[in-house]
This record gives structure tokens, C-alpha cells and sequence, in this order.
């Protein structure tokens, strides 16, 4: 197939790049801008503060770029941004910006299944995998490389760090640093996310500095603040090091999640 589908309603300023397709019944709104090579479902609704990058690909009944659903919103000017090659399957909903920001991202090459939501004022990096039906609130911001398992609710102002993976079915009420494995009751530090760090090339050295600053935050009985203080005298930190206490340095009224002490994970 290529093209617009008959049946589906396109308005004609709309800004449709080359080579777009159309499925039956996909509703897109005048302003809505989609880059070349995108493919828009069937029954697909695309507003016109939705602005789509190259060959993203919206499926069957996904809302893109609607209303924030936030009491304070007052119909000001702003937008829903996709970057390129992103997917976003079906039934999933994806608000735009409040006047706090003006805006909600999603990065590139991101997977977002079926019946999840993006709130309003969200920010999500590059390459961040979100599973069926997670849920987040306002002003979440997730990093890059980013996994995140079905069924999770994230609060408002939640910022999860790049490389991590948060198990399924838990709920994420504070931040989560990066570079970990979090899951549990409340939500706690399980471990390095070995696995995935290993399939994108990190070095088991990289994993040992990694892994020593955590035993400094998660292990050494220090509290956050004097942990970043210790960290801080590493002579020569690795960019992950560096990029750990800039983090946890940077944590804010919600703060961080903890580590059980029952826990002992295999790193």
C-alpha cells in the first residue's frame, strides 16, 4: 500500500512528508506534521499539535498529540514531538506539552507496545523500550536505552536514569539511577542491568567502576549526599561514574529509591 487510503480523513494542511502512508479510517488534523516514510494506522487520530519525525510508524487506534489531562491546562500553544523511526503500537496515548514546558518528547528508534501512556510534559530519550500498558504521569523523564516492563505506573516528576531496566508490574514513585536493575515493593536497587549493558558493548571494566560506585550509594551505610561526596574524590571518574553522581546529586523533592537489605543481587 502507499499513500492516503480514501477512507481516511487528512486535512488538507496537514504536512505530510514523501512516501507516507495512510490506513483506512486514520484521522490527522490540520498542522499535524509527519515526516517522510511514516505510516499511520487505521483509526489512528493525529492532531495538529503532533509533530512526527522520519519512518515513525503509529498503529491501529494510537491518539497522538491530544490535550494534557491536567486541570491546569487552559488551551495554551504546544505540541507532542516524535523523533524518527519511532514505533508506537496500538491504543497507546500520547498527550502534548503544558505551559510548563511547551512540549512532550519522545526520542528516536523508541518502541512504545500497545495501551501505553505518554502524560503531558513527559520527556523520553533515544532507544527507550515501554511495555504494554505502562502509565506515566507529568513530567516524567526517562533517559536513553531505557526498558521499562508491562504494567508499570510512573508518578509525576519520576526521572529514571539511561540504561536501566525497571521490572514489571512494580510501581515507580521515585527516581532510579542509572545503569541498574529496580524492581520490588517499594521500588528498590536490585543490581547492575548486567545483561543489557553487556549486549551494548559495555567492558567488563566499565561494569566494575559501575558497579564499585553503587556499592558506595547502596552499601557503604552512607546517605546519599555524603556517598556523592565520596564518589567526588575518584580521581579520573569514567564517564559513567561521572554521569552517576551527576545524577544522584541532581535528585530532587521525590528523591531516590532505596536498596532492601535482604537483597543480594547477582552483578
Amino acid at each position: 500500500m502507499s499513500g492516503i487510503d480514501k477512507l481516511a480523513a487528512v486535512h488538507p494542511d496537514a504536512r505530510l512528508g514523501e512516501n507516507v502512508i495512510v490506513h483506512p479510517f486514520a484521522v490527522i488534523e490540520a498542522g499535524a506534521v509527519i515526516g517522510d516514510g511514516s505510516v499511520i494506522g487505521p483509526h489512528a487520530y493525529i492532531t495538529s499539535h503532533a509533530r512526527l519525525g522520519k519512518e515513525v510508524k503509529i498503529s491501529k487506534g494510537a491518539v497522538v498529540g491530544t490535550d494534557p489531562q491536567d486541570l491546569k491546562f487552559e488551551g495554551e500553544e504546544s505540541t507532542l514531538e516524535v523523533g524518527d523511526r519511532t514505533v508506537i503500537r496500538e491504543f497507546a496515548t500520547l498527550n502534548r506539552g503544558t505551559s510548563h514546558s511547551g512540549k512532550t518528547v519522545v526520542g528516536s528508534d523508541c518502541f512504545l507496545m500497545a495501551y501505553s501512556h505518554v502524560a503531558h510534559d513527559c520527556r523520553v530519550g533515544d532507544h527507550v523500550i515501554i511495555a504494554n500498558s505502562v502509565n506515566m504521569a507529568g513530567h516524567v523523564e526517562i533517559d536513553d536505552w531505557v526498558i521499562i516492563g508491562g504494567m508499570v505506573p510512573i508518578h509525576q516528576f519520576v526521572r529514571i536514569g539511561k540504561h536501566t531496566f525497571v521490572g514489571g508490574g512494580w510501581r515507580v514513585p521515585q527516581d532510579i539511577p542509572p545503569y541498574i536493575w529496580a524492581a520490588g515493593e517499594p521500588m528498590d536497587y536490585k543490581g547492575l542491568n548486567s545483561v543489557g549493558l553487556r549486549r551494548r558493548g559495555f567492558s567488563a571494566e566499565q561494569l566494575r567502576e559501575i558497579k564499585n560506585a553503587y556499592k558506595v550509594i547502596y552499601r557503604s551505610g552512607l546517605n546519599f549526599s555524603q556517598a556523592v561526596e565520596q564518589l567526588q574524590q575518584i580521581e579520573n571518574p569514567t564517564d559513567e561514574v561521572q554521569e552517576i553522581i551527576r545524577f544522584v546529586a541532581s535528585r530532587e523533592a521525590r528523591g531516590m529509591i532505596g536498596r532492601s537489605r535482604g537483597h543480594e543481587s547477582n552483578e
